[in-house]
């Protein structure tokens, strides 16, 4: 196994250059195309939107969401799936549109802001049901942003209607720090520069567990709250000693500098992970292999959450049925095995697995026709 916007990115993909360049620009192309649809026929019936909240335009969220954007749209005018067009919901466009990640993804589909986001199966329970969010930090860490995203969804409390389409792939804790550095386990990071992600992201919340596990926490170290390409960044320039993410792996942002400067990824091990697996149900053991980024050879013990697709409840059943449909088409699973490796593990074996909120009652009409095992929480 391997996770302002006043005015937000969108992209209906976002590869990285290489292999794969020429499909890119071709769905470049694409993406060119149905902005200028959507400009031209706004006002039309028979189109509907669908964005869908991912994260940093650097980071996995966002490149999947692309991914799964162009599976599920067609609009209208286009050649049908058995002719060699879309096969995708008929009159649907759909965006991946770039957040601050998981919390502000939660909010926004729980206020009706956002038709459809990616969000950590352990923020999106804590959310569903109000219970069990981390404490914040007893002192204030300098710098701390104010509300913190964490606080947002203390005070926004239970959000019932959420529901999900799919468990999508494994997010997995990565902590980066610079090969020729000194640090080497969790308690190195006491006093250094240490990089938490954005104030409304899942990683900011799942650092701390993983810094209160190791006898830490923000207090006690620099801390910045950055989005991911200004942290890589910053690891490189020398202004920060040390990064969190918790994102699907490879992350398209940290293959690229790791690339150019030599990086180490520090384990969750020891007395750390026994600790974290006592903690939210949703972490597990996972180990990121030799090669997942160039020049680390060596594998890596951490621990991982699912990324899941929410909806609010009522999205309608038929349309919520038709985008589960779009997204086990086998051009979907064409897309996502060449755009990412990431994409590789999103199958329709674990669509219901590790998951912290009720199916949406249209997805379970498709995950019932395919003859898979409903889990309990469907019939909500």
């Amino acid at each position: 196994m391997r996770d302002r916007p006043a005015q937000p990115a969108c992209a209906p993909l976002a590869l990285r250059p290489g292999r794969g360049a020429g499909w890119g620009r071709r769905l470049s192309l694409a993406g060119a195309a149905l902005a200028a649809l959507l400009g031209a026929a706004r006002a039309a019936d028979d189109l509907r939107f669908f964005r869908i909240g991912t994260a940093a335009t650097s980071g996995t969220y966002f490149q999947i969401g692309g991914v799964l954007a162009s599976a599920i749209s067609k609009p209208p005018g286009t050649r049908d799936c058995e002719h060699g067009g879309s096969c995708g919901v008929p009159g649907l466009v759909a965006v991946a549109q770039a957040t601050q990640g998981s919390i502000e993804n939660l909010l926004a589909v729980g206020a009706g802001q956002m038709e459809s986001a990616f969000a950590q199966s352990d923020l999106a329970f804590w959310a569903y049901s109000g219970k069990g969010l981390p404490a914040p930090p007893r002192c204030r860490a300098p710098g701390e942003p104010a509300p913190s995203g964490l606080q947002l969804l203390k005070n926004r409390g239970p959000m019932p209607s959420l529901r999900h389409i799919a468990a999508l792939f494994p997010e997995v804790v990565q902590i980066v720090v610079r090969d020729d550095g000194p640090i080497r386990g969790l308690r190195d990071l006491r006093g250094k520069r240490v990089s938490l992600g954005e104030a409304a992201s899942g990683t900011i919340v799942d650092a701390r567990l993983v810094l209160e596990a190791a006898g830490l926490s923000e207090c006690d170290l620099k801390p910045h709250y950055l989005r991911l390409a200004r942290a890589v960044e910053a690891l490189q320039n020398g202004e920060i000693d040390a990064l969190f993410l918790v994102a699907g792996a490879p992350v398209p942002a940290l293959a690229e500098i790791a690339a150019l400067l030599p990086l180490r990824l520090v384990p969750i091990d020891g007395a750390a992970l026994e600790h974290l697996m006592g903690r939210p149900p949703f972490f597990r053991r996972d180990t990121l292999p030799g090669g997942t980024y160039p020049g680390m050879d060596q594998p890596v013990t951490t621990v991982a959450v699912t990324a899941l697709w929410i909806v609010d409840a009522a999205q309608p059943d038929d349309l919520v049925y038709a985008v589960t449909r779009a997204l086990w088409q086998d051009s979907t699973r064409r897309l996502l095995d060449f755009a990412n490796p990431v994409g590789r593990d999103i199958r329709l074996g674990t669509a219901l697995v590790d998951v912290g909120v009720p199916l949406h009652p249209g997805a379970a009409r498709y995950y019932a026709e395919r003859g898979l095992e409903l889990p309990p929480s469907a019939a909500r």
